[in-house]
């Protein structure tokens, strides 16, 4: 699941052309940092609805920015002593046992209702930067 937005990749090559790229990058990746961290405020609002322990909540880690197929990214996953990453998408997708878990849909509920958040945060950064 990704969001995507329209017009970034226009702005940042006319401001790759006017500061450079190692500039650019920079604000970039600022940007990708703060937009992560609005979407995972809202993925833990939405996992505090079926909590247990908690611990799919804890292991929410964002990756430092890097290039993927010619783009910069960030990956929000879970990493921690608990192994919450195998069960995700159990609660993302439910099982044949249980086809509706209590978390099903969380975080495609939280991708949507971070969308707005997030390209804020995109604007705001790179405002800063400049």
């Amino acid at each position: 699941m990704s969001v995507e937005v329209t017009g970034l990749n226009q702005l940042l090559s006319t401001l790759e052309k006017k500061y450079g790229p190692a500039a650019v990058q920079r604000i970039s990746d600022q940007a990708l940092k703060e937009g992560a961290k609005a979407f995972v405020r809202e993925l833990k609002l939405q996992f505090e609805l079926f909590k247990d322990t908690g611990g799919s909540i804890e292991e929410i880690t964002i990756s430092k920015p890097m290039t993927i197929a010619g783009a910069r990214t960030i990956k929000v996953h879970w990493r921690g002593p608990k192994g919450r990453y195998r069960i995700i998408h159990l609660n993302e997708w439910g099982t044949v046992k249980n086809p509706n878990p209590k978390g099903k849909g969380a975080i495609a509920r939280a991708l949507r209702n971070a969308e707005k958040a997030y390209q804020a945060a995109l604007l705001n950064a790179v405002r800063r930067g400049l």
